[in-house]
């Protein structure tokens, strides 16, 4: 019988940083907005339904996620797609059913991720993705990413709703902030914990702004496909991802879990 001290030790549970990885989740947070939008409203479950029952289907996520012993692509991605659908009706539910403000959910949300970031450094002495090989270390990554999540969300509608600037512009605009963090990085030597969770929160508007620009009317300033199409043209999109890194993925790392930990 296999006991828990004959397990092979946990690899790192969290993806390279690749144009793949920006990619699908671009594509993961686009799906997050338009997905709870088609089961809040196109099939009428309303939101604390829809939340309830997302919330249910990513616990489940959760739970398959780190039951793994290192990073399986498939597994990985449909839990941020699960997260950033939850994060996105988190801030939904306090602004539509709790009459929070956007300015509000933004300021609190800003500072749960800031406590969530502290906490984390203060027992692992490191926020670095690349050594995500303890479940109380991926506990803090989740929670950060579904604050990222939920905070970008609130960022993204106030620009877009509460400032009018309108969604492919928000789009444009975070898309730009991404640039120079980028160039900052590359260019002038910024913090690659730093500049990663700078990215990580903002692409999250940006997917939002990208999302609503598919699916809503003409007279909203979008391109009127709705939730329905846009959901599964991005659904595709991630899942024909999710293939391409499944079968790119080295063999050693599919057979024996061999995911070297880069240092912090």
């Amino acid at each position: 019988m296999t006991t828990l001290a004959d397990r092979a030790p946990m690899q790192n549970k969290v993806p390279e940083v690749t144009f793949d990885f920006w990619l699908i989740k671009l594509l993961a947070v686009t799906v997050g907005e338009t997905a709870a939008d088609y089961m809040n409203l196109d099939l009428g479950l309303g939101l604390s339904t829809t939340s309830w029952i997302l919330s249910g289907v990513l616990i489940a996520a959760l739970v398959l996620q780190f039951a793994q012993r290192k990073y399986v692509p498939w597994v990985y991605w449909v839990t941020v797609v699960l997260i950033s659908v939850v994060g996105t009706l988190v801030t939904d539910n306090l602004v539509d059913n709790f009459s929070v403000s956007l300015e509000t959910t933004t300021i609190a949300f800003s500072i749960a991720l800031a406590a969530t970031f502290a906490l984390w450094y203060l027992v692992e002495r490191t926020l670095s993705i690349h050594t995500i090989f303890t479940a109380r270390r991926e506990l803090f990554y989740w929670l950060a990413v579904l604050f990222t999540f939920a905070l970008g969300t609130a960022a993204g509608d106030l620009v877009a709703e509460g400032i009018k600037l309108g969604y492919l512009a928000t789009g444009f605009l975070f898309g730009g902030i991404i640039v120079a963090i980028t160039l900052g990085y590359y260019l002038f030597g910024l913090n690659s914990i730093l500049s990663f969770w700078l990215a990580y929160i903002l692409t999250r508007p940006v997917g939002a702004s990208l999302g609503d620009f598919f699916s809503q009317p003409d007279q909203h300033g979008g391109l009127g496909l709705g939730t329905t199409v846009t959901s599964f043209i991005f659904l595709a999109g991630i899942a024909l991802l999710i293939g391409y890194m499944t079968l790119s993925q080295p063999r050693d790392q599919l057979d024996l879990g061999v995911n070297e930990a880069a240092p912090d």
